[in-house]
């Protein structure tokens, strides 16, 4: 725990922060209500009567964007599920800035809209939209060619969804802009269900889906009063309607959908009313999406084009696993295509578009960046039209098992934040064979490079021991020279086969994830089953299969596809957010057993020594060094400041410590145990590298709970008191993080790597957005901490901040350390002083002159010490 005064301050913080929060809602609540003109768009609030509810009136909250030129086409906007109209405020105010009238609007049973969630119903959601596009044909701001007003329909996730199912609905929709949305979802939450095949339970994210039904507190809550109850909604059922309510328990429960909740699937899915949708579409998917992945929009386009739509896909960059990534691309992109379809200009063939890694590797983080291809047509995700290559894969037939009720389980992404878990993906290649999780199969080093770009398919044997049926995650990952694997996308395919006959074994086609990715020559193709995945419902008994080829090689059969690039790159940032948070989750649930090319042993020497960094190297590809022979060692109670120019390798150091990365050479020891992915000595260890990361539309509460919770331990470990202290963000935690500035991101990030008050902490770069009084609070913050005993490991460039707050600096550049020791001894030793052949005699002349003399160091700023280390002095 910390000291009484240490939390009786942050106490004082947190209060001050509450109030601030308050004056700002004050503020926010007055802007609303007034008719705002930014930008030449004029914007207004109100009221548009929905579909009645058991016999009473529902209100739907909606804003109106209008442009300076009207009359002007018009464009419905919905939004994601779990959002409201504010989340659509960026998007409806660039349509309006290019000519558009925009209207968005809070779903029935989202913000401040009545009614209750029946989740794209024909009878409420679908009629609701109806409804508006009466209110938006009878404005005079809307353009009417032959007296039929020009209307469109757009929205990502549940708001594509409901934009597609609209425009099957409604004759007056003349264009349809849909992102990141499904087209069945049975398929989606229930993979691979079919009548009376059962599918595999999406569990984590219908969970966190369902979650969205339930109000967050209010203020007025949190800051001790009593607060109003909700005016629709249950207990148990948040604001969903009870059929809807009743239909997803009793599906979760059995783990399959049940009758009622297959019909609520069926007719809240596009692919029911595909060939009824006859106007121009344009479908934008994302590429890092494991709740409606790049087959959902696959469908859709085959759907609405077989019947001779016009149809345009884009694989974009970013998805539900990617937060806020590629939305703003989606949005131009609908801009462009609503102004073609109202001009009349969208012929039948329409290009294809595509993001994929340009191959270019960054020497700092080791990540690839990324361009846009344009492809001449949309060659779909499968089948005999397009190109194909095949990579032949051996290794010998494996037994593999499954926990009784599939925990622990093999992880291989998180709702939200799939992207993250690539950051520590173990070496399955380097696995040992034997009884385990996971089988691998892999190929010999590819002679050229292979864009992979759709939906690749393999056959398997499997054979169950006692079971008559098996439920197996099968994915494809990419392998590089030093044996590092890539879980494209974090995407894997779950299948469940039924009917087995134990002993006999049977042969599968397996569909594989379709996904985006250049493999480079040299790279290996590697093919992982696993018999559990955290993110999917498993059986409750224990199982073995045996899982083989069917003969000991076969072939993957990979799509490709021909592009020109039309872009430059840019660093997938959206890969690596959250990397602290990936470092924990693992920790947690070290249960796949991972191995380098060299085994390492525990050190009984080092047993109390927070770090041990021996001789460490990691070199990327073309030969690159980030860190060259870096040695240094870090005591308990110590406040270490790792320092260095950019490109010091300081992140990369920072990145193999806590497991992110593995060295080409060395050794990394926490505790005297060597550091590989998923050590399970990493669960003392509290992380924050490269900026936080967290799902948008979740609390800052919420999302700590949801962190600690996927680690699997006891919450009364948590110390949710101390982080949320740390945090200071008064009643803004229970506010969505997408509201949240950098700092409040920067102080959040910092409390969840404190949860559980780790015995070795690491943050990189804290003070990042934080302002000087919350950088000295966060100083006493850390030094309290480490007078517990624990450890601090910071990475910083502000010196002067270094030099208040560590008690020893470690110094990099051009990835060699420099310097080491402690920040007295280096900016109190290196300085320049008077000399002299005889310091007693000196003294004495001095003393014999009246003038009093001793002998002291000379001490000079750490930064100019720090510029003298570099050689970068003036």
């Amino acid at each position: 725990m910390f000291p009484a005064a240490l939390r009786e301050r942050l106490r004082s913080r947190k209060l001050q922060a509450v109030l601030l929060v308050v004056v700002l809602a004050v503020v926010a609540v007055i802007a609303a209500v007034a008719v705002s003109r930014p930008g030449g768009v004029r914007v207004s609030q109100g009221l548009v009567t929905g579909t009645p509810e058991a016999g009473k009136k529902v209100e739907l909250d909606t804003s109106l964007y209008v442009p300076d030129t009207t009359p002007a086409p018009a464009v419905l906007l919905s939004q994601g599920f779990g959002g409201d109209k504010s989340s659509l405020a960026t998007a409806a105010r660039t349509f309006a800035q290019n000519g558009f009238v925009a209207l968005t609007y809070s779903a029935r049973g989202f913000g401040d809209s009545g009614g209750l969630i029946h989740f794209a119903s024909p009878d409420y959601e679908i009629n609701d939209g109806k409804l508006l596009l009466d209110h938006l044909a009878g404005l005079k701001q809307v353009k009417k060619v032959d007296g039929r007003a020009q209307l469109a329909t757009a929205g990502s996730s549940y708001g594509g969804g409901l934009s597609l199912l609209i425009a099957a609905a409604d004759p007056r929709v003349r264009a349809v802009a849909a992102d990141i949305t499904w087209n069945s979802l049975s398929h989606a939450l229930f993979p691979n269900f079919a009548g009376t095949q059962p599918g595999v339970f999406k569990k984590l994210w219908a969970g966190e889906l369902f979650g969205n039904a339930f109000a967050r507190p209010d203020l007025s809550t949190l800051l001790g009063g009593a607060a109003d109850p909700p005016a629709t909604g249950s207990v148990s059922c948040g604001r969903f309607a009870a059929d809807v309510c009743a239909a997803y328990q009793a599906s979760a429960t059995a783990g399959t959908p049940n009758a009622a909740m297959q019909q609520l699937m069926r007719q809240a899915s596009p692919a029911s009313v595909l060939s009824r949708i006859r106007v121009p579409t344009l479908l934008t998917q994302g590429e890092q999406d494991s709740l409606f992945p790049l087959s959902e929009a696959d469908a859709n386009a085959r759907g609405i084009a077989a019947h001779g739509t016009p149809v345009r896909v884009v694989w974009r960059p970013g998805g539900h696993d990617a937060g806020s990534v590629g939305e703003t691309t989606a949005t131009s992109d609908a801009v462009r295509w609503f102004h073609e379809a109202f001009a009349g200009s969208v012929s039948r063939q329409q290009p294809f578009q595509l993001a994929e890694q340009a191959g270019q590797v960054s020497a700092e983080t080791g990540d690839a960046s990324q361009q846009q291809l344009d492809a001449p047509g949309y060659p779909g995700i499968a089948g005999t039209k397009r190109e194909t290559r095949r990579v032949t894969l051996d290794g010998p037939a494996q037994q593999i098992s499954s926990p009784a009720g599939g925990a622990p389980a093999v992880i291989t992404s998180i709702p939200g934040l799939g992207g993250i878990s690539s950051r520590f993906d173990g070496v399955l290649a380097r696995l040992p064979s034997g009884p385990g999780q996971t089988a691998i199969f892999g190929s010999d080093p590819l002679t050229k490079a292979l864009r992979v770009a759709g939906q690749p398919t393999v056959r398997l044997t499997v054979t169950t021991r006692s079971s008559t049926d098996a439920v197996l995650f099968v994915g494809l990952r990419d392998v590089d020279r030093d044996g590092s694997p890539t879980l494209p996308s974090q995407l894997v395919s779950p299948i469940k086969l039924t009917g087995m006959r134990p002993g006999a074994p049977r042969i599968v086609t397996v569909r594989l994830p379709s996904f985006v990715r250049n493999v480079l020559a040299g790279h290996r193709l590697v093919l992982a089953v696993s018999a559990s995945d955290f993110s999917f419902d498993g059986p409750d008994d224990a199982r073995q299969y045996t899982v083989g080829l069917p003969e000991d090689r076969t072939a993957v059969t990979v799509p490709t596809t021909r592009g020109t690039a039309i872009g430059g790159g840019h660093p997938f940032g959206w890969l690596i957010v959250g990397g602290a948070l990936a470092v924990l989750v693992i920790a947690g649930v070290a249960f796949v057993v991972l191995r380098r090319r060299r085994i390492l042993k525990p050190r009984a020497d080092l047993a109390d020594v927070p770090v041990a960094v021996e001789g460490l190297v990691k070199e990327y590809a073309g030969g690159y060094r980030a860190v060259d022979d870096v040695s240094f060692t870090v005591r308990r109670g110590q406040v270490v400041g790792l320092l260095g120019p950019n490109g010091a390798g300081k992140t990369t150091a920072l990145r193999v410590l806590v497991g992110l990365i593995t060295p080409t050479a060395g050794a990394v020891y926490v505790f005297g145990q060597p550091v590989l992915p998923g050590a399970s000595v990493l669960a003392r260890v509290g992380a924050f590298i490269e900026g936080p990361g967290f799902l948008p539309h979740l609390s800052g509460r919420e999302n700590l709970r949801l962190f600690w919770a996927a680690t699997g331990r006891d919450p009364a470990q948590a110390e949710f008191d101390t982080a949320l202290d740390i945090a200071g963000l008064g009643g803004s935690i229970d506010r969505r993080v997408r509201t949240y500035s950098q700092g409040m991101r920067q102080r959040l990030g910092i409390a969840q790597s404190m949860l559980g008050l780790p015995e070795l902490l690491v943050l990189d770069e804290p003070t990042n957005g934080l302002d000087p009084p919350q950088i000295a609070e966060m100083r006493e913050v850390l030094q309290d901490y480490a007078h517990t005993g624990r450890t601090v490991v910071v990475s910083s460039h502000l010196l002067g901040e270094v030099e208040q707050t560590c008690t020893d600096v470690v110094v990099m550049h051009r990835g060699k350390v420099v310097a080491a020791g402690s920040v007295a001894d280096i900016a109190g030793g290196t300085g320049k002083q008077l000399a002299v052949d005889d310091p007693e005699v000196a003294a004495r002349v001095l003393a014999d002159a009246g003038v009093g003399a001793q002998l002291v160091p000379a001490r000079r700023a750490l930064e100019d010490v720090f510029l003298d280390l570099i050689g970068e002095a003036p």
